[in-house]
């Protein structure tokens, strides 16, 4: 999810945490654990510093060793370790029990996005992402928002948490019906498909769709319950050829290959060097495909610049390669 719903679901559940009575006891303890719960909710997303970097180092590893098991042990001990000793008079179990639960939560919920994240490791490195919501959901920041002004005009927190919890349980299995349904059918259309990823938008009744089958690949939507196919690309394997090798050795291009499922491939011959460019199909937005790794090789295949990420046009992706100045 994205910084401003994890932030309310943090102080959500340090308003459902007073329905513990140790924490309903103690006012050391109840301010403690909301304020664990609020650090709790974020700290797994502390690897967004790595866009400082650059693209590449982020893609790789945003919502990775931050969020596998380990880490789901260890933040919490940090937290609590940091929070405790200006609140020493407050129950360490149960502060500790509050920081788990944001924390996992935290990591739980990240799971349901079409980005996903490795809660597998170190066990596997595989992304589990269910696509069911997206990264940022207005109906559930609103729910969450609704709720904390319920709270702030006098209502018994816990209460309030408790009901609006199970209303958002109740909307995460319609979603995943919705997406369900979509999926059929995707089949029915492509029943030969060999991959079918749905992936959800802020609408409800809208998804992105991308498949594919042995010799194809499929992009499309699906909107108030019809399907739509809106492009079709022949998939054509990516040569083993010593340009395509050098490409790959390229960090943003090596990035991009080890985050995205499936995408087409471009090779632009110009005078005195080659483009190398990948482009991921699960993001269509008005026609363009956003999502690439490009990457320009001399004539001897030595890298001059290369980029990977999110853009929306030609001239904006020219700029980031530094071709045009900015």
């Amino acid at each position: 999810m994205d910084t401003g719903t994890h932030v309310v679901m943090g102080i959500a559940l340090g308003g459902l945490a007073t329905l513990d009575p140790a924490v309903a006891a103690s006012h050391a303890t109840a301010t403690s654990v909301l304020i664990a719960t609020i650090a709790g909710s974020q700290i797994p997303d502390i690897d967004t510093v790595l866009k400082l970097r650059n693209n590449a180092i982020y893609i790789r590893n945003h919502r990775g060793v931050t969020h596998s098991i380990p880490a789901v042990i260890l933040w919490p001990l940090l937290i609590v370790a940091v929070i405790y000793p200006f609140f020493q008079g407050a129950n360490l179990l149960h502060l500790w029990a509050w920081t788990f639960a944001a924390v996992f939560i935290h990591v739980f919920v990240d799971i349901f996005n079409a980005y996903g994240t490795q809660a597998l490791r170190p066990f596997s490195s595989k992304w589990v992402a269910l696509g069911v919501i997206n990264t940022f959901d207005p109906i559930i920041f609103g729910i969450h928002v609704v709720g904390i002004f319920i709270w702030i005009l006098g209502a018994n927190p816990g209460y309030t948490f408790l009901i609006m919890y199970a209303v958002i349980i109740v909307y995460y299995l319609r979603r995943y019906q919705a997406k369900k349904r979509v999926l059929v059918e995707v089949r029915t259309l492509i029943p030969d498909a060999t991959e079918i990823i749905i992936a959800p938008t802020m609408k409800f009744h809208q998804w992105r769709i991308a498949a594919m089958n042995k010799s194809m690949f499929f992009v499309g939507r699906s909107e108030d319950k019809k399907v739509e196919i809106l492009d079709r690309f022949k998939r054509v394997p990516v040569p083993q050829t010593l340009l395509i090798e050098a490409a790959k050795k390229d960090d943003n291009i090596s990035a991009f290959l080890s985050f995205s499922p499936v995408y087409r491939w471009e090779i632009d011959e110009f005078t005195d060097y080659y483009e190398v460019r990948f482009i991921d199909l699960r993001y269509r937005s008005n026609g363009h495909y956003p999502f690439v790794a490009v990457v320009q090789l001399d004539c001897n295949f030595n890298r001059i610049t290369s980029y990977t990420g999110w853009v929306f046009s030609e001239k904006k992706l020219r700029k980031k390669l530094g071709i045009i100045p900015s």
